[in-house]
This record gives structure tokens, sequence and C-alpha cells, in this order.
């Protein structure tokens, strides 16, 4: 397949400027420049519903709107830049940029630990160029890609990003197209691969006028936020191109590695050909003209592996999936939670099987749901999965979005990350919490009506009732709420932070550097997992080398469980008093039928490693033996 040419937006090329816009129902548009001075000139219709004007004398910066039937003003759909705010004029683009990244090659998919973060609250100043000094830090701890929650312009300077309206401009108060370019250029040039978070489910409220324009929103389909994107009706295959566009973009412009779409569930699309596979395809084709990995993750609450089972035997074709099942085993073990979709986990056999196959609801009964959900994931890659124990839906959407920092003890903290980053899946950090940041991480918002703004209070109220949630959520629109979730980056000097970092940062390079832990492949693992005993047992395996990941999470009782076969030599022990620890749990070796020992109420975890006698050695004793015996 081709990779689609640009259509939409204004264009700056050889001294020249095309606007294009796609308005298949309005019957005249009219360029309206509005520097140095205004002008309105008349475009004329290109076919397929768009229209064209090119002007000679535009540069980057340049401010314009499009009038709609002589009377209507409206910014530009496509608009690459919004300086002024989502309210204020579009303004055209430059394209050039001095990268530095020409011979970067991307980050495979098996090799990616991602680390996520709001653009805004990451730093003080709340901007792409702040982030660059950090990227030191990132690289210490061993992360290998870079995740930003959505960057389109959305109202006001501080958001999450889910209400963006102008998909393709990049938020100014974060420092604009520029300051991303430069961002992805600093981590190109760190050895980090940047990913990003899109939204092609539904726009934000406030400055969205897509409506006006053409047939973007269908009444045939609903999302929880409104009327659904037209993906399969009438005047969908421009729709669709619109998007598609968008994404390139991010890839071909910005030079990004990786693309989230976020809660796919909430795109509908009936087509023989869905959206969803057919964006998959054009990034995958684009990445290999450019020579670049590049990676496109879903985040999806249906538990469905067709959207990453490759096109050629039925399924969308995307690379990798958020496995939100995978946190609730997790979490509710560790902290008992059983409100909201929580209801539905809590044993360590959840998580035994969120290990071995991925969904633990695949198909099995939801009580939450009230029916049954899913589907097996069993023949699904490992690195299919992106595994968390934090994010910020996770967090963010609590009542006082309140981390786990305060909601576990410190051991029980490291008994987490041991269970999600020495996981064979694909690990993602949530920001701070490698040092166990005490911020919270609240919802805000900076909308401009009155009205939308109240909304939001009693939305978020009802949201957390179904959780059955008491107390008033901070209020999103102050901007104290956007304060008291930024990041105190001196924590990480000292302390529990400093040694949670360390641990963090060695278990990272554990990962990547014991062959049994690097090799991402369910058939070679065997997991074993004890409710009583609340402990979990993975042995995971090379031809050359064998590793043994320990979970416990605290018994009522002394555990006692059998040794597996073979003599091991402990690497890890995150009890240990260099970690802040009690005093090491674990025996620095075990061998087989010896029994593992644990104290009443232990949470830690443990690494172990051995070599495996290469099968042809093995023969070899058995001969030499034999002859012996002779």
């Amino acid at each position: 397949m081709p990779v689609i040419e640009c259509r939409h937006g204004a264009l700056l090329s050889g001294g020249e400027c095309r606007f294009r816009v796609w308005a298949p129902e309005v019957e005249k548009i009219e360029l309206v420049l509005r520097r140095p001075e205004e002008r309105v000139v008349p475009m004329e219709e290109a076919g397929d519903g768009y229209w064209e004007c090119r002007m000679q004398g535009v540069h980057a910066g340049s401010r314009y709107l499009y009038r709609l039937n002589g009377s209507m003003d409206r910014l530009d759909p496509a608009s690459r830049h919004q300086p002024d705010g989502v309210h204020g004029a579009s303004a055209v683009a430059a394209v050039e940029f001095n990268w530095t990244d020409s011979v970067w090659p991307g980050i495979e998919l098996e090799q990616c630990i991602f680390y996520e973060l709001h653009v805004g609250t990451f730093t003080e100043s709340g901007t792409f160029d702040a982030i660059v000094p950090h990227l030191s830090h990132l690289s210490e701890l061993g992360i290998t890609v870079l995740h930003l929650m959505p960057v389109a312009a959305f109202p006001g300077s501080r958001n999450w990003g889910y209400d963006g309206v102008y998909p393709f401009a990049v938020q100014e108060s974060y420092g604009g197209p520029e300051g991303l370019k430069r961002l992805v250029d600093a981590c190109h040039a760190a050895g980090l691969a940047i990913s990003l978070d899109v939204v092609y489910n539904h726009l934000g409220p406030e400055g969205n006028y897509l409506r006006d324009f053409g047939p973007y929103f269908t009444g045939r389909h609903k999302t929880p936020w409104g009327d659904a994107f037209n993906f399969d009706g009438p005047g969908s295959d421009e729709v669709r191109r619109y998007f598609l566009e968008n994404a390139l973009r991010w890839v071909g412009e910005f030079h990004i590695d990786a693309l989230r779409l976020d809660a796919v569930h909430a795109i509908h699309d009936e087509s023989a050909i869905p959206f969803l596979e057919e964006l998959g395809e054009q990034i995958h084709c684009l990445g290999s003209r450019l020579g670049r990995a590049v990676h496109v993750v879903a985040e999806s609450d249906r538990n469905d592996p067709r959207l990453v089972e490759r096109r050629a035997l039925g399924g969308i074709g995307l690379d990798a999936l958020w496995n939100d099942d995978f946190h609730h085993s997790l979490r509710t073990i560790l902290t008992g939670e059983r409100s909201g979709y929580y209801v539905d986990f809590g044993e360590v056999r959840q998580l035994a099987k969120a290990y071995s196959e991925g969904f633990v609801r695949d198909g099995s009964y939801s009580q939450f749901r009230g029916r049954r959900h899913g589907r097996s994931s069993q023949g699904m890659e490992a690195e299919r999965f992106i595994v968390f124990f934090q994010n910020h839906d996770q967090v963010g959407n609590r009542v006082i979005g309140d981390r786990l920092t305060g909601l576990i003890g410190f051991e029980e903290l490291k008994v987490s990350a041991a269970a999600y980053l020495l996981s064979p899946n694909l690990p993602l950090v949530f920001m701070g919490e490698e040092y166990a940041e005490t911020a919270p991480f609240l919802y805000f918002v900076s909308h401009g009506d009155a009205e939308l703004v109240q909304a939001v209070r009693e939305g978020r109220k009802r949201e957390f009732a179904e959780f059955f949630l008491e107390g008033d959520p901070p209020d999103a629109q102050a901007e104290e709420t956007f304060q008291r979730s930024k990041l105190n980056w001196q924590l990480k000097e000292s302390g529990r932070h400093a040694a949670l970092f360390r641990l963090y940062a060695a278990m990272i390079q554990m990962r990547k550097a014991v062959p049994a832990m690097s090799t991402l492949r369910k058939e070679q693992m065997d997991v074993w997992s004890g409710e009583r005993e609340r402990l979990m047992v993975v042995r995971r395996w090379t031809s050359r080398d064998e590793a043994l990941l320990i979970l416990s999470f605290g018994s009522e009782d002394e555990v006692v469980a059998p040794a597996p076969e073979g003599r091991w030599g402990r690497i890890l022990d995150t009890a240990e008093e260099r970690w802040l620890g009690p005093g090491g749990v674990f025996a620095s070796e075990i061998h087989g039928g010896e029994c593992l020992r644990l104290p009443a109420r232990t949470a830690a975890a443990a690494l172990y490693r051995r070599k495996r006698e290469p099968r042809r050695k093995k023969v070899l004793e058995d001969v030499i033996a034999l002859e012996s015996a002779e």
C-alpha cells in the first residue's frame, strides 16, 4: 500500500503556500489572511469536496482563517499552529527544521521500556524544552521510550490533553511545534525513542467546529463524549483520510517513533477494512520508507487480541496493547481494593494468568460488566502487551489523584516494581513512580466556558460515585489543582526515594542484561502461584541461561514452597539493606529438593539465575557414562 499524500491544511513550499480544506457541504469558502493586512481571497473547488487556493508572499507565522458562505469565520480544521490558542487565528507553520537524527533507526518493539509523562506537570515550567535536561535521568534509569500524553492543541494552558480540538496543532503553552521537534531531536541524540498519545475517538467540546465543514461526526454511533467520528458512513473516506494524514504527520514531519491510540473501543467502524487497520498499515509503510522502526499501540477495554493479530490472518495488525488486566490483578493483590472494575480481581492466580497468557478476562464472566468479557490471548506474543502498576488513568482517575506511594508500604512498592519490570511484557513507568513521588496526579482543565466547567465538575462526581468513593474531587478548573500535580524532583536525591530509583535502575538493567529476562517468550516460561502463600514463582529460560523470579506479597503465615530443580544464585533481593529494606530474606543460593522459606507477612521479590548446560554437552556426558559402565 502506498503512503497517502497530504491534502489538508496550509503547506509552505518554494515561496508559495497552498491552502486546502475539505468542506463538501459548504457553498462558498474564502481564505481570510489576517497579517500583515487583512485580505480576503476566494477559494476554488478542487474536487472530492476540497477547496483550494495558492498564495505568494505568505510566510511561517502568517495568520489566517476560512470564511464559510460569506459570514461564518472558522479556523483551519487541519491547522498546524495555534499560537494564540484554540480561539485565535490559525498560523502557517514552518516545515524546515535542523534535524540531527538522520541515522536514527528507531527501537525494536521487544526493546521498548516506556516512561509516560505529562508535559505540563513533569517540570516547573511545563514545556518540551524543560524536559530535555531530564533525559539523562531517563537514560540512567534505563528507559528506551519517552511517552508523551496528548499534545494536540486544547483550550487554555492546562489539560490532560484528551480535550484537544486541533489534532494537527501542537499545544502552544508546551512550546508549539518547534518545541516538540527540539525534544524529539534531543531524545534521539540521547538514544531514546519517543511515543505520542493521539486521540481519534473524539474531540474536546470547546473550540470544536468540525461540524461546520462537513460530516466529520455521525449520529449512528455514540461515545461517552458524544457523537462518534464518521469512519464508516457517507463522506467517511475523507474523514478517515484527515486522521490518517494526522498520524502520518507525527511520524514523518515530527519523527515520532510510536503512536498510542487512545480508547480504540470508542472508535466505531463497521467497514470491511476498518480505519484502525488502514492506519496501522499506513504507519508501517511510512516507517519502512523512512528506514525506521515505528510502532502503533492501542488502548482498548475489550480484551480483543484481534487488534494485534496479523492482517494476513484477519487481524487489525497493530503492534501492542495496554493490558489493564495486569494492572488490576497486581493492584488488587497489594491494596485489597474491590470497588468498580476491581471487583473482578484480587487473586494471585490472576496475575499468574496475566504473565502466562495476557488477558485475565478472556471470555469468562465479569461481575463488573454482568456478562462474559474478552477473548483468549494465549496465542499473542508476550511483547504485544504493555504492562504497568501506575499510569495517568489509574492515578488521575481517583478522587484525590493519590499515587500508590501513599497507599501501600515501601516493601510492597518494591515488589510491585519487580512484578512488572521483570515480566515478559513491555513495561511502562509513570512519571515520578521510579522515586516514589508523593505529589498527586489530579484531573485538571482550563476551559473558558463556565457551563462546561460546571459540567466537568458534575461529571467527575458521577464517575467516582460508580466506584463507591466518597468525597468531592479537587476542582479541575482551579490552577492550584494543576500546580499540586507537578513533580517534586528534589525527592529523588535522598532516603527511600533515592533507594527506590537505584532499585528501578538495577531491575531494568537486569531485564536487559540477563538473557533469560530479555527473551520475551511465553513458551520459554513456567509460572506457579499459591493463593494461600500469596506467592508467585516465574521460571524463564534460553538455551544457555535460566532465571527465577519470586514474588512474595505477604502471607499471614510462614511460607514454605519447594525450590525448582538445579542450583540457583541470587542476584536480587528487594528486602536487602542496600535498598533500605529490613534485611535480605532470600537465601544467597537455593537448590532443588530444598524448600523456600519466607517469614510471615514478608513482601519481597528475588531474582535468581543459573546457567543451563547445553544439550549437546549433556548428551556427550551420557555417552561417556554409558561407555564407562560397559
